[in-house]
């Protein structure tokens, strides 16, 4: 299983056979094995972002990374220190990525959930994008996980079955195929589908 972080730089589009194809820029890497967890699971937790000297604090000491994440799998292969750069891709490769989606607040049942509102006209006053009736007679309350209002979004999202369109070794680029959750800056995970 191949796996890396990276960070969202934003979007894009290359040009492949006379046809446009959108891209999303993820700068990936290096990351570096800071911990190989054998605790009745296997797996390795990779270190991205380096931080200088003079930001470390006492407790990450021995990771001095800004983002630390665990993925399971094989750690046969990896010892401490390791590196880990967008080399292990390869273009046409098959990804997953994850995320935190974008915050958009507090949002009411037509924009978070898509309900069609009531009607404009017929006695409507003041009403149209009401969420209606919430409950019934039983059981005389509001069942949990009804789709009311409130947070939308900052959520944590996996798109799957993304293509690896180019790869730029020298300034740890990934160009992937599709659109991907959250703003520029965002940290995500990506890893290979078998």
């Amino acid at each position: 299983m191949k796996f890396i972080l990276g960070k969202k730089i934003g979007m894009s589009q290359i040009f492949e056979d006379e046809k446009v194809i959108p891209v999303t820029l993820i700068e990936a890497g290096p990351c570096f094995v800071t911990q190989i967890i054998k605790d009745g699971y296997e797996a390795i937790q990779i270190g991205f972002k380096k931080l200088k000297p003079k930001k470390v604090k006492k407790s990450q000491k021995k990771k001095p990374f800004r983002h630390l994440r665990e993925f399971k799998g094989d750690v046969s292969k990896y010892k401490i220190g390791d590196k880990i750069d967008v080399s292990i891709f390869e273009k046409g490769d098959k990804v997953k990525i994850s995320g935190i989606s974008k915050g958009k607040g507090f949002a009411g049942v037509v924009k978070r959930w898509g309900f069609a509102g009531l009607p404009a006209s017929h006695g409507t006053k003041h009403e149209e994008r009401a969420p209606g009736s919430t409950g019934s007679r039983f059981p005389q309350r509001v069942i949990k996980g009804k789709k009311m209002p409130g947070r939308m979004g900052g959520k944590r999202v996996t798109v799957k079955n993304l293509k690896v369109a180019k790869i730029d070794s020298e300034k740890n680029l990934i160009a992937v195929k599709g659109a991907i959750t959250g703003s520029r800056g965002t940290l995500l995970e990506i890893r290979s589908i078998k």
